[in-house]
């Protein structure tokens, strides 16, 4: 499933590629993607809108428009964009796994097709008004790589966690866009057991963990995320920070720091890896 890095990268591929430009046509090929409004009513709000720029929320990928609504798209597990030139008159053929896809003429550039594709079917759009978007944004929390992430914030954050660290950093309405990958990997750069209840951690626990959420992040950023099946960016490319990852889908392997081997624990019926010997 897409995290923070992910989400990111494809928001900024988006961002270049259609920001500024107007959706002249809408096809809907699968109609729940768009519930709870119909098909007919998404596009005729949607058609004739212009961009006004792509961003990020957590996990969600939101889009600006001319009239304050914000285009929200949840990728879920299988859910990912594609970008390819056109003519004007290209027809929006409906495709294996195709959702959505839209004909934008880009602000002084050649038109082109937007398309959603999801293999499972659990991706979601949403035209949101700026109230309705203002309390679905409140109810995320703090972005980990922003300035608001503050080691004396996150401490007082965990005081009293009683959930597993691994749980808690999975927890959406803490910190938004952090999932199982980044939070494993977080745990064993912060050298700390992901089993271990959140509210235990001391003052230099908290440090070392706020900088490894936020390092292990950046670094997957860098990368352009991590691929191990469907994920791909605008243009098709996979991403690299698989090749990075030191525990995540290694057990029985050696630790890198070659303290140990790495082991698998399930915490709220999810796979945790880690190496005994380093997190303790």
């Amino acid at each position: 499933m897409p995290e923070l890095p992910e989400a990111e990268t494809i928001a900024r591929g988006l961002d270049a590629a259609v920001a500024g430009g107007r959706v002249a046509r809408v096809r809907i090929h699968r109609a729940e993607v768009v519930e709870p409004l119909s098909a007919a009513v998404f596009r005729r709000a949607f058609t004739g809108r212009r961009i006004a720029r792509i961003g990020r929320r957590g996990k969600w990928i939101v889009g600006l428009l001319d009239d304050s609504q914000r285009w929200v798209t949840q990728l879920r597990m299988t859910g990912r964009f594609t970008w390819r030139a056109a003519g004007p008159r290209q027809p929006l053929r409906a495709e294996p796994h195709l959702s959505v896809s839209l004909l934008i003429e880009p602000d002084g550039g050649e038109p082109g097709v937007l398309r959603f594709y999801d293999t499972r079917r659990f991706g979601r759009m949403r035209l949101l008004a700026p109230a309705v978007y203002a309390e679905l944004d409140a109810r995320l929390g703090v972005e980990p790589l922003s300035d608001a992430f503050t080691p004396a914030r996150f401490a007082r954050m965990l005081e009293g966690g009683r959930a597993p660290i691994r749980n808690w950093l999975l927890d959406q309405g803490r910190v938004a866009g952090v999932g199982n990958i980044y939070a494993v990997e977080a745990c064993h750069i912060a050298r700390l057991d992901p089993r271990r209840a959140a509210g235990d951690l001391d003052r230099n626990d908290v440090r070392r963990l706020h900088r490894a959420v936020r390092r292990v992040l950046s670094d997957a950023i860098a990368r352009r995320g991590t691929t191990f099946s469907d994920y791909r960016d605008l243009l098709g490319g996979s991403g690299d920070f698989q090749n990075a990852l030191r525990v995540y889908g290694r057990e029985g392997e050696a630790c890198p720091r070659g303290d140990g081997t790495i082991e698998r624990a399930v915490l709220a019926g999810r796979s945790a890896f880690y190496c005994p010997a380093c997190q303790r």
